[in-house]
């Protein structure tokens, strides 16, 4: 079905619009979604401190931490979303709406981007105030583009996600379930990704927050190239590969949802 583009920016917004509203009407939300993380976080830099580690550790652990808000979100609020709308009643509105479903998840990616970046900011903000984190930023340039290549990315593998979940039915919801603390410990986001081994570390970095994570340390920190996993130049273009990569395939396979639920009249797998 092909719309107009100023339709499917208005549902861009429409659907950004709700999740950046609810996250100011809800004040609960903010202390759950900052300082509750912000505990995980402490107690690894206070691990640090105990090893006498050196202090850019303590760097890596409040990057980690702010990232882990982005990849929180896209487990949950875009690989698991047309699961929960199938639940909720509302995926059929979804696909009878003249509109793109890639707008549906534009929109969802900009509100949770900006849910995410108040958490994200409020933690590297705790990180430099009660921590004394000090960012030795090689290039501000660098670090944003390095930033902004990683959510496209990350959120472009939420987008191919969320078709494969539906299809997967509930079993989607385990795998979101299942991915969650196994990610954590993949990507490194409280320690150089490298110490994991080159097989694992190149594995893990399938997940687009390896390699950014690794980027980011390392223009924020001087002594971060001693442990990263490839030089900066080469991870920020793998990363625009997978951005490229996981786009065309969030593309592809929202249309083969689409086409499969016209053929068949269902849209989860026949086995569940």
């Amino acid at each position: 079905m092909k719309t107009r583009p100023a339709t499917n920016l208005r549902a861009i917004w429409a659907r950004s619009y709700v999740r950046i509203v609810g996250a100011n009407r809800e004040l609960s939300w903010v202390f759950f979604e900052i300082f509750l993380p912000l505990l995980n976080v402490s107690a690894y830099v206070f691990v640090y401190r105990a090893l006498e580690a050196p202090p850019e550790y303590e760097g890596y652990v409040i990057i980690g931490g702010a990232m882990l808000a982005y990849w929180l979100n896209v487990l949950w609020s875009m690989a698991s979303q047309f699961y929960w709308e199938k639940e909720m009643g509302n995926l059929e509105l979804y696909l009878m709406a003249p509109i793109s479903r890639v707008a549906i998840l534009l929109g969802m990616a900009f509100g949770g981007m900006f849910m995410s970046s108040v958490r994200a900011l409020a933690i590297l903000a705790m990180g430099v105030f009660l921590f004394g984190v000090d960012f030795q930023v090689s290039s501000v340039g660098g670090l944003l583009g390095t930033f902004v290549i990683t959510l496209v990315a990350l959120y472009g593998l939420g987008m191919l996600l969320s078709s494969l979940f539906m299809l997967l039915g509930r079993e989607g919801w385990h795998l979101s379930m299942v991915l969650q603390e196994p990610v954590y410990l993949a990507s490194g986001f409280y320690f150089p990704v490298k110490f994991l081994g080159l097989t694992t570390a190149f594995v893990a970095s399938l997940v687009p927050l390896t390699l950014g994570m690794d980027a980011m340390r390392q223009l924020a920190f001087p002594k971060a190239s001693e442990t990263a996993l490839l030089a900066v130049h080469w991870e920020v273009g793998i990363l625009a590969l997978l951005a490229a990569l996981f786009l065309w395939l969030a593309v592809r396979s929202l249309e083969s949802m689409e086409r499969r639920g016209r053929e068949s009249g269902r849209l989860t797998l026949k086995w569940q």
